[in-house]
């Protein structure tokens, strides 16, 4: 297990799952406090068990640890996390971010996330995407596509 200073220092003292700051100097034992999450996806998980299957060994070390508040990570328990889009963001149909976002880190191409009303709320919605993106999944390289038709505007990230 990496040390937890460099768990929160590589995630900007953020909880991965709230996108809320975490303070540091906050007790483990409070919900607001930090504690360490090993994100296993579905993808990882299967991933990562047929490595385990596999004649080469693995560790815990090998799952990619992010930093959450203590209740977010109780919350989420053992399963997937799901990401809530912003409540300020007007969106129509918008899809799981995790699994979108796998979809996008395994295979790359184009990933439609929502449908906008607006051309205005369409950039938003993709500007707040590729930020909230890129604490998920560093190093994911993303751009928007907005794509209008049928008076609404499709709002997709491309890889």
């Amino acid at each position: 297990m990496a040390q937890f200073e460099d768990i929160g220092e590589q995630d900007g003292w953020r909880c991965w799952i709230c996108d809320e700051p975490v303070d540091p100097n906050m007790s483990v034992n409070d919900d607001r406090g930090p504690s360490v999450d090993a994100r296993m996806t579905n993808r990882k998980a299967k991933k990562h068990s047929q490595r385990k299957r596999s004649a080469t060994s693995t560790s815990s070390a090998d799952l990619p640890e992010r930093l959450a508040h203590r209740s977010c990570n109780t919350g989420k328990g053992n399963v997937d996390a799901v990401i809530q889009w912003d409540p300020e963001l007007f969106v129509i149909d918008p899809v799981e971010i995790i699994p979108a976002v796998d979809r996008l880190a395994a295979k790359g191409g184009r990933e439609i996330f929502c449908r906008c009303v607006s051309a205005p709320d369409a950039d938003i919605t993709a500007a707040w995407l590729i930020d909230r993106i890129s604490r998920l999944e560093p190093g994911l390289e993303l751009s928007a596509d907005i794509q209008e038709g049928g008076g609404q505007h499709l709002v997709a990230l491309r890889t």
